[in-house]
């Protein structure tokens, strides 16, 4: 926290620094420049009077006057030709300004400033002198590195102030950080002791709220499942002894099979109602066993409604990183799916494959009309469901580390395959 803030206010601190000492930074630059450009320009200026009229022996004078005071070479370009002062080639610059024009242009090195002087009889002269680029800059580097200092000496006063403040707030929210910690490992009895800021000692308000709301959520919780619990079984011990007492000892078998099935459905779902959150998940299971007594299971319905049923296992076992529960409960969606979305009669084919980097392929493929690839929104459904089987199929593939896959089967139908991930602990 306080690396932060400092880093914040480093970074704010830099930024306008660099919004104000950069522009300032070139404007010193431009003011040298025009500095050195005036100040050769004024001397050139000074000799442009002589040129309308003095003879070449005196222009060469004032020529070597001005370049002697100034430190810049003057040169003095007549009509007919002649060149006075500091020798110099005849650039394209001098000779624009022979047609009557002055200015300063750049040249390498330096900028180049060409005066016209008119009204001489023989046409019209040209007054050039050089300022180099170290004229242009002088002063600029000390400027330059006395703002750098200032910069540097604002941004080490705003590290040192943030830094301050920044020990102020991390000393109540490492408390607050505490508390949270303590409730996460289920010390429900734990309370913050508001300090700091106003707005610390807020959240701190805040927080112990929330601890004493959490304590009140999950008593009620338990209440709720303990009620859940009573109204589930209640029915499911009445309908197992209907089963038991049916005439014919296969019925009665297969529906107290079904009951027992329902029942630890029930059971499964009120322990994970009932457990902590940081209780360890499941290492995983061996998927042809589950796989085996989950289609043995509807295969007594395939038979009912003329349904052919092919299983394929691979040979060996497959352990999976997934519970045998949740293996069942994804295997009892895809296989509800086909008896929901198909006629009766459709023959399907369950098959268990092993995947060459760990896991296995649980493949669900039916002869049916085909299924569509919405389908597997969770919520959403085109065939009258709540459109959860898949959804619940499709989680169980990705705790796993894998992922469901809806395709078309061989005949036409609809395909859904189960991507299962190894185990996490062998």
């Amino acid at each position: 926290m306080r690396r932060r803030l400092s880093l914040l206010v480093a970074a704010t601190t830099i930024l306008v620094l660099v919004a104000f000492l950069v522009p300032l930074a070139l404007l010193l630059r431009s003011v040298a420049q025009d500095r050195a450009v005036g100040a050769a320009t004024a001397e050139v200026q000074g000799i442009v009077a002589a040129v309308g009229a003095a003879d070449p022996d005196t222009l060469r004078l004032s020529a070597e006057q001005v370049a002697a005071a100034s430190g810049q070479p003057v040169t003095i370009f007549l009509p007919d030709g002649s060149v006075l002062g500091t020798p110099a080639p005849r650039t394209p610059a001098v000779e624009l300004a022979a047609r009557g024009r002055s200015f300063t242009a750049e040249s390498d090195g330096g900028h180049e400033i060409v005066v016209a002087v008119q009204g001489r009889p023989d046409g019209t002269a040209v007054v050039r002198t050089f300022v180099p680029d170290a004229e242009l800059t002088r002063g600029v580097t000390r400027a330059w590195l006395v703002l750098a200092g200032l910069g540097a000496t604002l941004v080490l006063l705003g590290l040192l102030v943030a830094d301050r403040l920044a020990r102020n707030l991390v000393r109540p929210i490492g408390e607050l950080s505490e508390v949270s910690h303590r409730l996460a490992r289920a010390e429900l009895t734990a309370r913050a002791t508001p300090t700091g800021p106003p707005e610390l000692r807020e959240v701190a308000g805040a927080l112990n709220h929330l601890a004493g709301r959490i304590q009140e959520l999950l008593r009620e919780e338990r209440e709720q499942v303990a009620d859940l619990s009573h109204r589930l079984r209640t029915p499911l011990t009445a309908l197992r002894l209907e089963a038991e007492s049916l005439a014919d000892p296969s019925d009665a078998a297969r529906i107290t099979a079904g009951v027992d099935a329902l029942e630890r459905a029930v059971t499964g779902v009120i322990t994970q109602a009932r457990k902590r959150s940081d209780t360890p998940a499941p290492e995983g299971c061996e998927a042809a066993a589950v796989v085996r007594d989950r289609v043995n299971f509807w295969s007594v319905l395939a038979e009912d409604t003329g349904r052919a049923v092919a299983l394929d296992l691979a040979p060996g076992p497959l352990p999976v990183g997934l519970s045998a529960d949740d293996l069942a409960a994804a295997l009892d969606a895809l296989l509800g799916n086909v008896f929901a979305h198909t006629p009766d009669g459709t023959a399907f084919t369950v098959t268990l494959a092993a995947r060459p980097d760990g896991g296995a392929l649980l493949t669900v493929a039916d002869d049916g009309p085909g299924l569509p690839a919405d389908q597997v929104r969770r919520g959403e459904s085109r065939g009258g469901s709540t459109g959860l089987g898949l959804d619940i199929a499709r989680r169980a593939a990705q705790s796993s580390g894998g992922h469901l896959d809806l395709t078309a089967s061989p005949t036409g139908g609809a395909q859904l395959t189960l991507t299962l991930g190894p185990p996490t602990h062998p």
